[in-house]
Formats: structure tokens, sequence, C-alpha cells
């Protein structure tokens, strides 16, 4: 990572460190996948409307996505939903279609495998 592009928020930096660690524990790419999306300027980020949520997940699914949810559109599937950050209004409605909102670090923790998880975004 160049000079100009070092994190300043302690907790992503440990979330990027602990993702690769994870990695190399696990050999599970997924999560060096996601460490280096978040490694990217955060005006790159993913971001994922309801609406496509919607469109793209099956019932029951677990996705990540290494950025932010926004609330734009409806959900109706029960999925498992992990992010970097949520407006309140999307984590309300992921939780009001039955499914659960989670952090990457919840997700790692819970999935350290990385199977049936995919990265939307």
């Amino acid at each position: 990572m160049s000079k100009a592009s070092l994190k300043t928020n302690p907790q992503l930096v440990s979330l990027i460190a602990d993702l690769k660690a994870k990695t190399r524990e696990t050999e599970a790419e997924i999560w060096r996948d996601i460490a280096l999306r978040l490694e990217a300027p955060s005006r790159v980020w993913a971001e994922a409307n309801l609406s496509k949520i919607e469109k793209y997940v099956k019932e029951g699914e677990t996705i990540v996505v290494p950025g932010k949810v926004l609330a734009a559109g409806d959900l109706t599937k029960k999925v498992n939903v992990a992010a970097y950050s949520f407006s309140a209004k999307a984590a309300a409605s992921i939780a009001a279609a039955g499914g659960k909102v989670m952090t990457i670090r919840e997700l790692m923790d819970e999935c350290p495998s990385g199977s049936k998880v995919r990265i939307i975004g």
C-alpha cells in the first residue's frame, strides 16, 4: 500500500489483518479477496441496494458486501447479509424479511471456510 492510501481506522486495519490471517489459516481465498477490496479507497468500495440483493440472491443464501448496504428497494427474501456497514433502514428491512444482519468479522467467525458465501457488489 502506498503511504498516501494508508488506512487510519484501527478497526478497519485490524479487520483487514484478520481477514488475511484467516486466509492463511484456512486457505479460503474469499477472505483475502474481501481484504484486498477493503484496502482500496473507500470511495470505490461496493454499495449494494436492497433491490440488487433481491434480484441476484436466492432465498436462504449468505452474501457479503465489502462496503455498505443501502436501503433503496424492497427485500422479500430471507437472506443472511454481512457487510462493513449498513444504513439503519437497510438493516431493519433485512431483519424484517427474516434475514440475518452481521459484520464481516462475525461472518468470518461463523463460516471460517467461506463455503457457500458469495461476494456481492
